[in-house]
């Protein structure tokens, strides 16, 4: 008898032991499985515009199966949160009959056993199937993509998974319209404030001014951007052909204002290119029948609605105009883009700068420097100055405004901490400033 019960314990034993490494490989697998979910979700979302014009232009079968799951991010993206989720569900349930196999619950060991499950288990789950597949995805996104494409192509047509991604799908677009409905508000203020705490040290420095310029961007107007009417060149309807071909040559310019009488009365832009078959003509050509109707707009005209007339137009160059009908300047295509990206130059531009830098806290400008322009070379955000001025957009006239006349040579007014010194005036306008940083040199 004893003999018996001996080998039903040896028999039993050893089912024990193989249903344990059974149990530890389909655990080993389905911990594997967990990973391969959650690499793909970083893979695929973490693609490039480079990488996702390669797969276009690659004819495999697995690249057209990756851009064919990504035309449907919703649904990639439910397949892959139901699967892991119901892999983690195994991995969970299946650690926990091991667990009772290996160390069965008892008086005295519940602290042991809640350390196993919650810590170890909690950890392994985290560790080997969320953490590093998803390290490891998003640094191959590409290879790791193209990898799991056919078989997430297939599972998420089986039932009952396709049934729980359908109606996952449909539940979030419910929930999305829902959401939708009520509008968030967010002011400049709040975009640049976000855009200062999210600054990175890794980000340069005109990476960093390009995001301020789109902030910024829908709250400037033509009339802080156009060039002044005092330095556009411009053409008197009178000229003669040979005289406007030489001041072509000379300003360097494809498009020039032409005029009647006086600027105030601009009648329509010359296009160089419109002369390039008449450049023979005789002195006597009567190149005005090739100018083209002018574009007006007033001068508080937000530059991106400009920008989007200028598309609809396809025009780049625009007369801007105050409330009397008066031309104050020019604003083309080029002035806006620079709002942004910064200074755009080309082979015709001229080198020189209507600035000097005297030192870290001097600076010498002329007067018809844009305020724009001063805020820009001296760093500063120019709020305080735009609250305080009128209608003057030039240094010269924001000192002629605050001071209500033409100060002399050497005169001077301080400002938001910057004392602006006269440095040349005659009796019609301000030429020359200089301006100095009296946070940066109180001793000035």
């Amino acid at each position: 008898m004893s003999s018996i019960e001996s080998s039903h314990v040896v028999v039993m034993a050893g089912f024990s032991l193989s249903s344990t490494i059974v149990s530890f490989i389909v655990l080993g697998v389905l911990l594997f499985l967990s990973a391969l979910a959650s690499g793909s979700e970083a893979a695929f979302f973490s693609l490039s515009p480079k990488e996702k014009d390669q797969l276009k232009n690659d004819e495999s079968k697995t690249s057209k199966t990756v851009l064919k799951l990504l035309e449907n991010p919703k649904e990639l993206l439910a397949t892959l949160l139901i699967t892991n989720n119901f892999v983690n569900v195994g991995v969970v349930i299946l650690s926990s009959s091991l667990l009772n196999d290996i160390y069965p619950p008892a008086a005295g060991n519940e602290t042991f056993r809640f350390i196993i499950e919650i810590i170890v288990i909690t950890f392994t789950l985290l560790m080997f199937g969320e953490v590093v597949p998803k390290i490891y995805a998003s640094k191959n996104s590409f290879l790791f993509a193209k990898w799991m494409s056919l078989p997430i192509n297939t599972i998420k047509s089986i039932p009952p998974l396709s049934w729980l991604k359908s109606l996952l799908v449909n539940g979030t677009n419910i929930i999305h319209k829902r959401l939708k409905k009520k509008n968030i508000k967010i002011t400049t203020n709040d975009l640049e404030q976000a855009l200062a705490l999210t600054k990175e040290e890794s980000s340069s420095e005109e990476e960093h001014k390009i995001l301020e310029g789109i902030v910024k961007f829908g709250n400037t107007e033509a009339c802080q951007v156009m060039k002044s009417r005092l330095d556009v060149i411009a053409f008197d309807e009178t000229l003669q052909y040979n005289t406007v071909l030489a001041q072509i040559l000379e300003s360097g310019y494809s498009r020039i204002p032409v005029f009647k009488d006086t600027f105030d009365n601009v009648i329509g832009i010359l296009y160089i290119k419109d002369l390039l078959p008449h450049l023979t003509k005789p002195i006597d050509f009567n190149w005005k029948e090739l100018i083209r109707k002018p574009f007006f707009v007033p001068e508080n005209k937000k530059i991106d609605d400009l920008l989007k007339e200028f598309q609809i137009k396809k025009m780049h160059m625009a007369i801007v105009v105050d409330e009397y009908g008066g031309a104050g300047g020019v604003v083309t295509l080029e002035d806006i883009l620079e709002e942004i990206v910064g200074d755009i130059t080309d082979e015709f531009d001229d080198d020189e700068i209507d600035y000097k830098k005297i030192d870290e806290s001097t600076y010498l400008f002329e007067g018809r420097t844009t305020l724009v322009d001063f805020y820009k070379i001296i760093n500063i955000d120019g709020k305080v100055f735009e609250n305080q001025k009128g209608d003057s957009e030039t240094l010269g006239g924001f000192i002629l405004e605050q001071e209500g006349r033409i100060l002399k040579n050497n005169e001077y007014i301080i400002f938001d901490s910057i004392k602006l010194i006269v440095e040349s005036s005659d009796k019609r306008r301000i030429k020359s400033i200089k301006a100095k940083l009296l946070d940066q040199n109180k001793n000035s």
